[in-house]
């Protein structure tokens, strides 16, 4: 998919709406060669607002997010992009992005409120995935 590898992340301070943030945030993803952690959520949804303003920051402070570039995506205003990335029209979904050895992305989801140790999973099996690792996913390829 064309389109979405001229997207970015951004760094998880900023937890606003903002349509360069995810391309900022894919940009970082390539040039640090670390995996690309999406939240994609609405102000609405109560599971959203959980996992971005407790569960993400309370990783984050313990120094989980470091070695993944992450970035929020406001589904309602960001409507176009949230598209893109939802698979379904469930909400929250948290995405990670890896880059497999070869350049191929795989992509592996959490869709609705997850724990740390969810998330923390998630982040790992990323890691793992862009070191080269097998691991076992129910990921796909970006454009599969």
């Amino acid at each position: 998919m064309a389109g979405l590898s001229l997207l970015m992340v951004f760094p998880l301070a900023v937890l606003v709406a903002d349509p360069s943030a995810y391309e900022r945030a894919f940009r970082e993803a390539e040039s640090k060669q670390r995996p690309l952690l999406v939240l994609v959520g609405a102000t609405w949804c109560p599971s959203c607002q959980t996992m971005k303003q407790t569960v993400l920051p309370r990783l984050a402070s313990r120094g989980d997010l470091a070695t993944v570039s992450f970035v929020t995506v406001d589904a309602d205003a960001e409507a176009e992009l949230a598209g893109q990335l939802l698979r379904g029209n469930a909400v929250p979904q948290l995405i990670a992005f890896s880059r497999q050895p070869g350049g191929k992305w795989q992509r592996e989801q959490i869709t609705g409120l997850a724990s740390d140790a969810a998330v923390q999973g998630l982040i790992g099996r990323a890691l793992k995935i862009q070191q080269g690792e097998a691991v076992a996913t129910t990921a796909g390829t970006i454009g599969d």
